[in-house]
């Protein structure tokens, strides 16, 4: 039984050659294919900085530091979302404030974060869920309004556009993400966009253990870190930069693909194919299982198809019930309907641009047989 993995990352013979081309030269971190990648990524937002780190951790974390987010101040957060956006803020010794999401986009509900902001609030973390946009005009009238920051969370969603703007470039930071798993990959690292001059300089020195430019050779002149991107991730981010829209085109095509397989399907909910005045940029496709299946359906679906090979997962576990939060002060009590449901229902199936059509007829075969077993269970709940 051939396996049909969740992801894959899509490698060709030049980004093989720019990395051996690297590795042939003297220099390995620091270098010039830095510089270029930075430039690429600056020019295709449209913004003046870019700053490549060693993952969308990284970014987000030295994205909070920038702000002056720390102890007292609360960030605005979903919890239907990666962990890292939570634990970035706390790295700062701030506080998460999560709230629930729309049942349609996944992404942070804009009337619950009107309702969350404090006058401890510093900022929010607006993440586009999926790779599908989430509502900036609502979150930035918020944000003007209340005098708050938002660092743009596109790790999931580099090349998606909002009302014709570039996703990460619209707020004040935006964090892109390049994990295998991604639509393009660095294998691992991370970028930070921003059209603040000060604010460039200051993540440039904090990558890289807090050293400026102006500064002697092993002077710092902060604390910083070692976020720094070797040269053989960049040069391997500068192919498949080059390629991304072709590769959206492939992720969209394979998306376009289950949304026409699975139509009329029963017993789940599909994603959005398409929103208004936006491009989603296709990171995975997740699924709904419908509530109105028996208790645990989705699980028993999930078990079926990896007993057949196909591998599928869970998207997303909540943050505030998660072991490392749950006993926090700020997850007490704390109840996000809409996530808790949307969280017991959602399976990713296997979701990457060669993904062949044989390979997802496979796929909605087992998950159609799968969801007609779950029919004939009893419905106790």
């Amino acid at each position: 039984m051939q396996l049909i993995p969740l992801s894959a990352p899509d490698i060709t013979e030049a980004e093989v050659d720019a990395v051996i081309s690297v590795l042939r030269s003297n220099s390995l971190s620091l270098g010039p294919k830095l510089a270029e990648f930075e430039a690429a990524i600056a020019s295709r937002h449209d913004v003046p900085h870019a700053i490549a780190v060693s993952s969308g951790t990284a970014a987000l974390h030295l994205a909070v530091r920038a702000l002056g987010i720390g102890k007292g101040d609360e960030v605005i957060i979903p919890s239907f979302t990666f962990v890292a956006v939570a634990n970035a803020v706390r790295y700062e010794g701030a506080t998460p404030i999560f709230v629930d999401i729309n049942p349609t986009s996944l992404n942070i509900d804009p009337v619950c974060v009107e309702s969350a902001v404090t006058p401890h609030t510093k900022a929010i973390i607006a993440v586009h869920t999926f790779g599908i946009p989430a509502d900036m005009a609502a979150l930035t009238e918020i944000a003007n309004r209340n005098n708050l920051r938002i660092i743009e969370d596109a790790c999931e969603a580099i090349g998606g556009t909002y009302h014709g703007a570039p996703l990460g470039s619209i707020t004040d930071i935006g964090i892109f993400a390049f994990y295998p798993n991604k639509q393009i990959t660095t294998g691992e690292g991370g970028t930070i966009i921003t059209r603040d001059t000060k604010l460039a300089a200051r993540m440039r020195a904090m990558r890289n253990q807090g050293r400026y430019p102006s500064g002697d050779w092993l002077q710092h002149s902060e604390l910083g870190f070692n976020y720094r991107l070797s040269e053989l991730a960049c040069a391997l981010g500068i192919v498949q930069l080059g390629r991304l829209n072709s590769i959206l085109a492939q992720r969209a095509k394979v998306a376009k693909r289950y949304d026409s397989l699975l139509a009329g399907v029963e017993g789940i909910i599909l994603p959005p194919l398409q929103l208004p005045d936006c491009e989603i940029s296709w990171f995975v496709y997740v699924i709904q299982i419908d509530s109105t299946l028996p208790c645990g359906a989705r699980d028993r679906v999930m078990r079926s198809l990896l007993s057949q090979g196909i591998s599928c997962s869970r998207y997303f576990a909540p943050i505030h019930l998660q072991p490392a939060y749950e006993s926090l002060a700020y997850s007490q009590n704390l109840k996000l309907p809409v996530t808790e449901q949307v969280a017991q229902s959602t399976l990713a199936l296997p979701f990457f641009n060669r993904l062949s059509d044989s390979d997802a007829t496979r796929v909605v075969i087992a998950l159609t047989n799968a969801l007609k077993l779950e029919t004939n269970q009893p419905k106790i709940r």
